[in-house]
């Protein structure tokens, strides 16, 4: 055993005892790990142990409220490889307006004795929804991570992107190149992100350009492209300079607006968009945005959650990843008075 061991962990690229509580289904392995370990079992022809083969049958439900946002996709596919990783299938389940609802894709998921669910966007990013559903979950003992939507009240780990910084990135940025009529065009004020974002707002506008009415330069709309040109005409209309966008998408319909009243982006209007979606560095103009953690925060989701299948309790509070600035040619120097 000490040479297979050995041989696995060189192969792997770990210590023997980080290949022994693989194989031994101990905590305190990252699921990338954990990959590298089973992958290097197969490559030297060792057969996987009874307990790893068993788990590649096992069901993990994901639960994304689109595809159309480019962002959830990301997410989609990050966590599938990751539970992947780990021997488990992703049993993908992707809401529509006046489809299938996030409680009906909940009983599929039951019925079809999934291990854990891992809720991207839900009900829970709702501030008015009731969180009975997410009780009664926890209460059959059924593992959950929901991510992006904090709310009290539920006995799961959260990961959520830190949507307060994020805005306070995107006005730093917009103030630094002389904008001080700056907008937020952000989706439906009930919303955790939403209200988490127009808070940000507020705080920087307050302590960069001590704004005292920034609520007024708040627009609130739907998250897609037409929302984002209804919320965007709201704020060209209040005089503002420079925007800054609650998702990529809505950025997309911010940018139209500007150009069907004639004004170039940035040179007339600067915006700036969230997510970095894969393909914004392509638009024209390529959009600056806040990047969130996508990637990063999957593969956390998917840790926690197959820490909880195994057994071991990982912390309630909520786990805040930090965003990053993305600077492109959607923004520019405030214009100069005609």
């Amino acid at each position: 055993m000490a040479t297979r061991l050995a041989d696995i962990a060189a192969q792997a690229g770990v210590s023997e005892a980080t290949v022994s509580r693989v194989l031994n289904g101990r905590p305190g392995v990252s699921p990338g790990t954990r990959q590298a370990v089973l992958e290097a079992l197969d490559v030297l022809g060792y057969d996987r142990p009874p307990r790893l083969r068993q788990q590649r049958a096992g069901l993990i439900g994901l639960i994304l409220p689109e595809l159309t946002n480019p962002v959830f996709p990301v997410f989609a596919q990050t966590l599938e490889s990751a539970l992947v990783m780990s021997g488990y299938t992703a049993v993908l389940c992707t809401q529509t307006p006046g489809g299938v609802r996030e409680d009906d894709y909940t009983e599929l998921l039951l019925e079809r004795d999934v291990a854990g669910i891992i809720v991207v966007s839900g009900m829970h990013a709702d501030s008015t929804s009731d969180l009975t559903r997410y009780r009664r979950l926890r209460d059959r003992g059924l593992p959950l991570v929901l991510v992006n939507g904090y709310r009290e009240g539920v006995d799961a780990p959260f990961i959520s992107n830190d949507d307060v910084a994020s805005i306070e990135m995107a006005v730093e940025h917009l103030v630094s190149l002389g904008h001080t009529r700056i907008g937020l065009a952000v989706g439906q004020a009930r919303f955790v992100p939403s209200i988490r974002k127009s808070e940000g707002f507020a705080r920087a506008m307050k302590a960069r350009l001590g704004e005292t009415e920034p609520e007024k330069l708040i627009a609130t709309s739907l998250f897609t492209v037409e929302g984002g040109q209804a919320a965007a005409a709201q704020l060209l209309d209040a005089g503002c300079t420079a925007i800054c966008c609650g998702s990529d998408i809505m950025a997309i319909g911010a940018i139209r607006t500007a150009r069907q009243r004639g004004l170039s982006v940035p040179g007339d209007v600067s915006v700036v968009g969230f997510d970095d979606s894969p393909l914004v560095p392509y638009l024209d103009p390529a959009l600056t945005t806040i990047r969130q953690p996508v990637r990063e925060m999957a593969i956390a989701a998917a840790g926690q959650l197959l820490d909880e299948i195994g057994g071991n309790r990982v912390p309630r509070a909520e786990l805040l990843y930090r965003p990053e600035l993305v600077v492109r040619r959607s923004t520019g120097p405030v214009p100069r008075p005609a």
